[in-house]
């Protein structure tokens, strides 16, 4: 038998599948309900993502519309994981905590900034058809 890390773990095969969507789903309700800048790029990504479908483009750049929206909301969940993790352990004012809360703030800007510049280059290139 295997040395299990966590006693959580312990579950396979479908009824792993349905807990881990079970458990994603709301790791989602909860971040929703806790996190306003998550709440605030799901109202963007919901305002975009239809946007983008009026616009004649190419699959390949729907696709990269849609996933550069995307990639900003895993970095917030990641970066909200990352706080409730931290302060979680400690309210405390620790250099480290810090750091890792920075990071994963930068992260999430960096994701922004990559959609920002994947709208930008592709509604620029096909600005005619857009009119």
């Amino acid at each position: 038998m295997e040395n299990q890390a966590s006693p959580h773990k312990g579950k396979r095969g479908l009824e792993r599948i349905f807990n881990a969507f079970i458990y994603s789903l709301e790791g989602l309700g909860s971040t929703l309900k806790h996190e306003c800048a998550f709440r605030q790029e799901v109202i963007l990504a919901a305002i975009l993502l239809p946007l983008s479908l009026v616009f004649k483009l190419s699959l390949v750049e729907h696709l990269i519309l849609v996933a550069s929206l995307i990639l900003v909301l895993i970095m917030e969940l990641i970066n909200s994981a990352i706080e409730a993790v931290v302060d979680d352990h400690s309210l405390r004012d620790r250099p480290l905590a810090k750091r890792a809360k920075d990071i994963g703030s930068a992260a999430v800007l960096l994701s922004l900034l990559n959609a920002f510049i994947c709208w930008v280059a592709i509604l620029a290139v096909n600005w005619k058809q857009l009119l």
